[in-house]
C-alpha cells in the first residue's frame, strides 16, 4: 500500500484543510484519486479526516489503496493524432468511440487504443499495469479534441487546470431553428432528471451551476450553426442547455426533437479545440480540429 511521511510545509497562508494541502502542495494525489483510493491520515500521531486543519510543523503520515487493476485489452485502434509526448497526447475522437470500458462498452474504447499505442511504442513492459489518464470526457456521439495523460504526475497536472476552470474549450454544434440573439450566456442549475435517470434538466435553485456561452455563426432558419463555450463541466451540460433555451441539439438521441428532414442524422456536437498548459510548458497551446464531414450537408 502506497504511503508518505512527512512535515507539513512551512509558508503556508494558514491551516488548510488536509485534502487540499495533499493535493495542492504535496501533489502525490488529485481531489479525486483521495476519494477513489481512500485516503487515511494521520496527523501528529492520531487518526483524522480528510477535512481536517493542518499547519505547518505539523507530522502527517498518509496511506492509500491501490488502483485495483483493469481488465484492459490492447487493441489496434486507428486513432488520429493532433499532439504527442511522452507525458500526454491529444487526439481527434471520432463520433461512436467511447472513452473508457464500462457497463456495455468493454471494447473498442479510446482506453484500448492507448493502451496498444504504448505497448506498441514501447512505453510500457509487456504485462505492466497502466491505466490511461483520461482526464476529461466527451460522450460516445460527441467528437474532437480530447487529452489523456501517460502518467499520474502529467494527470494530476492537467486535472488541476479541468479543476480550476482555466482550459478554454469550444464546441461546435448544429441546433434546430434561428436564434432571436446572436449571441448569449446560458446559466442555471443542473440535477438528474428525476423522471429519467439517463438524462440531466436545468434547476433554478438546485444542483451544480452550470454555464454556457453561445455564438450563432451560421442560421438557415430552420437550422443554425453554433460556436459554444462551456465554463464549467456538468455532465451533458452543452445538450442540457440547448434544449433549454428551445434549440435542441440536431441527432441528439436523448434531449432531441424528431427533424423530418434528416431522419437518420447522428448527435451534430463537435469538440473543436482545447486550450490548455502543458506539463513542462510555461504558456497554453491550443490544439484544433476542423468540423468533421457530418457537419457538411
Amino acid at each position: 500500500m502506497p504511503s508518505y511521511r512527512g512535515i507539513v510545509a512551512a509558508g503556508l497562508p494558514g491551516p488548510l484543510r488536509l485534502d487540499r494541502y495533499v493535493a495542492e502542495y504535496l501533489q502525490v494525489l488529485t481531489r479525486s484519486q483521495i476519494k477513489s483510493r481512500v485516503l487515511t491520515a494521520r496527523l501528529n500521531g492520531k487518526e483524522v479526516k480528510r477535512s481536517r486543519l493542518v499547519k505547518s510543523g505539523d507530522r502527517l503520515e498518509l496511506t492509500w489503496a491501490t488502483p485495483e487493476p483493469v481488465d484492459l485489452l490492447p487493441e489496434d485502434i486507428p486513432l488520429e493524432l493532433i499532439y504527442e509526448d511522452e507525458q500526454v497526447v491529444v487526439l481527434n475522437k471520432p463520433q461512436g468511440m467511447v472513452v473508457h470500458p464500462g457497463a456495455g462498452n468493454h471494447r473498442g474504447t479510446l482506453a484500448n487504443a492507448l493502451l496498444f499505442r504504448r505497448l506498441h511504442q514501447g512505453g510500457l513492459a509487456a504485462g505492466a499495469a497502466f491505466r490511461p489518464g483520461i482526464v476529461h470526457r466527451l460522450d460516445k456521439d460527441t467528437s474532437g479534441v480530447i487529452i489523456a495523460a501517460y502518467n499520474d504526475q502529467a494527470l494530476t497536472f492537467l486535472s488541476d487546470q479541468f479543476k480550476n476552470r482555466t482550459v478554454r474549450k469550444c464546441y461546435g454544434a448544429l441546433v434546430h431553428g434561428s436564434l432571436a440573439v446572436p449571441f448569449g450566456l446560458i446559466e442555471t442549475g443542473i440535477i438528474r432528471d428525476p423522471r429519467d435517470r439517463k438524462r440531466f434538466t436545468v434547476s433554478k435553485d438546485q444542483g451544480k451551476r452550470a454555464r454556457t456561452r453561445y455564438r450563432v455563426i451560421r442560421s438557415w432558419g430552420t437550422h443554425s450553426l453554433l460556436l459554444l463555450r462551456p465554463y464549467t463541466g456538468r455532465t451533458h451540460q452543452l445538450r442540457v442547455h440547448l434544449r433549454y433555451i428551445g434549440h435542441p441539439i440536431l441527432g441528439d438521441p436523448l434531449y432531441g426533437i424528431p427533424d423530418p428532414r434528416f431522419p437518420g442524422v447522428s448527435l451534430m456536437l463537435h469538440a473543436k479545440s482545447l486550450r490548455l498548459i502543458l506539463p513542462g510548458d510555461q504558456e497554453p497551446r491550443t490544439f484544433e480540429t476542423s468540423l468533421p464531414q457530418r457537419f457538411h450537408f
